[in-house]
Parts: structure tokens; C-alpha cells; sequence
């Protein structure tokens, strides 16, 4: 798959496995309702959980979260990278269905070599996408398509390989609150 055939597979509403510079993440358009849902269903996730979200571009960022011009500094220092910043939202409603908290998990991560057409379809498709472990809820996150459960492959519309999977990290992104880096395991 291509970047411009990802880039509308996204805006489509397709649920789909994909690299990040980390594991294996399960993803869809965030602004799709449906299709979210169907994400957590095929995840076995409590609906009510929050995801995190890819910003397609940092500017997004800006839109929809409390942050100042002056913070693109602390942005710079986290993104791209194996983090999840959770910010605050500027409205409580704002995509209420991927986050009912005031703040949510946010990312631009770096992908490994081969795989950066991935971001630039993000970025394409103008839509944030979810990123969430692709695992049962509460199972151990996949390094390598072999790894996935084969019922959750079924599920989904398409999966992208890696096209360098010795080098996702393996360990889910940092969670950085209010400038605070969490470890995660």
C-alpha cells in the first residue's frame, strides 16, 4: 500500500494495524465515530477508555489543545518521538468519544526507516488517527505481525508490515504530563 492509497483507506473510515516507531498500533480515523467504536470492539476495549490520537501536524495541535505559541519548544523536544503527551483539551466535548477527560493522549512519532510514508498519509488525510496497542486489552503489545492474535488481523480491513521490524523499540511510548516523563510498562 501506498501513501496515497493509505491516505484514503484513513479517510475512508478503515480500521487498520500499522508500525509505529514503537509496537505494532491498531488505528482508524478518530473523527469517525463508527469507526472507532468498531476499533475498540475488535480491541475488546471498555468503550468508555481512552485513546490517544496521531496529530496529523503540529499546527492541529494548536487548534484543539492549551497550548501557547511559547510551548512549541516543549512540542519540539517530545515530537516525533516515542512519546504520548496528554494534554488539555481546549472543550471537554472535543472528540469526547476517543477521550471523556479534559485532556487526551496526543503523538507524532518517529518511524522507523521505510515506514515514513505512514506519516505522511496522516498528515495527507488531515485527520488525527487512534494509536492504540494492536492487542486484547490488557495482553502484551506486538513487535512483529506474527505476534498478533490471527482473530484480530480478520477484523480489521488491512495491516501494513514494517518494513524494518528490528527496530521498533518494543516498549510503549512515554507518557509525558504536564512536562513529567512517565515510564511505562
Amino acid at each position: 500500500m501506498d501513501q496515497v492509497d493509505l491516505t484514503e483507506s484513513i479517510i475512508e473510515g478503515n480500521v487498520f494495524i500499522y508500525p509505529t516507531d514503537t509496537i505494532y498500533g491498531l488505528g482508524c480515523d478518530a473523527a469517525n465515530r463508527d469507526a472507532v467504536a468498531r476499533l475498540k470492539k475488535i480491541k475488546g476495549r471498555d468503550a468508555d477508555k481512552p485513546l490517544s490520537v496521531i496529530a496529523p501536524y503540529l499546527g492541529w495541535i494548536f487548534e484543539h489543545f492549551e497550548i501557547e505559541k511559547k510551548d512549541i519548544a516543549y512540542l519540539k523536544k517530545y515530537f516525533p518521538g516515542p512519546y504520548t503527551l496528554l494534554l488539555r483539551k481546549r472543550k471537554l466535548s472535543f472528540m469526547d468519544w476517543i477521550s471523556p477527560n479534559d485532556r487526551m493522549g496526543v503523538r507524532i512519532p518517529k518511524f522507523v526507516s521505510g515506514d515514513g510514508y505512514i506519516m505522511d498519509a496522516i498528515e495527507s488525510s488531515q485527520v488525527p488517527i487512534v494509536t492504540t496497542s494492536v492487542n486484547l486489552s490488557g495482553e502484551k503489545p506486538a513487535l512483529r505481525i506474527v505476534d498478533i492474535y490471527e482473530d484480530i488481523i480478520k477484523k480489521v480491513d488491512f495491516f501494513i508490515e514494517s518494513k524494518n521490524e528490528r527496530k521498533l523499540s518494543g516498549k510503549p511510548p512515554t507518557l509525558v504530563i504536564d512536562g513529567k516523563e512517565i515510564g511505562r510498562k
